[in-house]
C-alpha cells in the first residue's frame, strides 16, 4: 500500500510524459490510497485540461469516472486536529499535510513529485523517479 498524491494519480490516468513512471509504480504496488481531497485536486487538473482544450467534456467525465472507480474504497477522511498539528510542525500547505498525515497514520510511503514534501519528509516521501529503486 502507498499513499498516492493527486499528481501521481493524474500521471496514471491522463496520458502524458510521466505516465510510464506512474504505471511502473502501479505495477509495483496497485493498492493506492489518498485523502478525499484527491477528488477536488483531480477535478482541478481536469479543469485545466478542459480550459486548454486538451480534453473534451466527454473525455474529462470518462477519466473522472475511471479514476473514481480506481480509488473506490481507498479514500480516507482525516481528522482536522492531526492536519492542523502537521501544519504547525511544518511549512507545508494544508493540502500537502493531508497526504503526509495519511501516510504517517497508515505507516506507508507517500509517492510524490513535490520537492517540498520530499525534502521535509525524506523518510516518508519517495519521489516518483526513485520509487522502483526503493521498493
Amino acid at each position: 500500500m502507498i499513499v498516492a498524491d493527486t499528481n501521481l494519480i493524474a500521471y496514471l490516468m491522463i496520458e502524458g510524459d510521466f505516465t510510464p513512471q506512474a504505471e511502473l509504480v502501479y505495477q509495483f504496488d496497485s493498492n493506492w490510497v489518498a485523502p478525499y481531497l484527491w477528488r477536488s485536486e483531480f477535478r482541478n487538473i481536469l479543469a485545466l485540461y478542459l480550459r486548454k482544450d486538451y480534453l473534451s467534456m466527454a473525455q474529462a467525465e470518462t477519466i473522472m469516472a475511471q479514476t473514481e472507480a480506481l480509488m473506490k474504497n481507498k479514500e480516507f477522511e482525516l481528522d482536522s486536529t492531526s492536519i492542523l498539528k502537521m501544519i504547525w510542525e511544518s511549512t507545508l500547505s494544508s493540502y500537502d499535510c493531508e497526504y503526509v498525515v495519511l501516510a504517517k497514520k497508515l505507516g506507508v510511503n507517500l509517492i510524490t513529485s513535490d520537492r517540498k514534501i520530499l525534502k521535509s519528509f525524506p523518510d516518508l516521501a519517495i519521489s516518483l523517479e526513485n520509487y522502483g529503486q526503493n521498493s
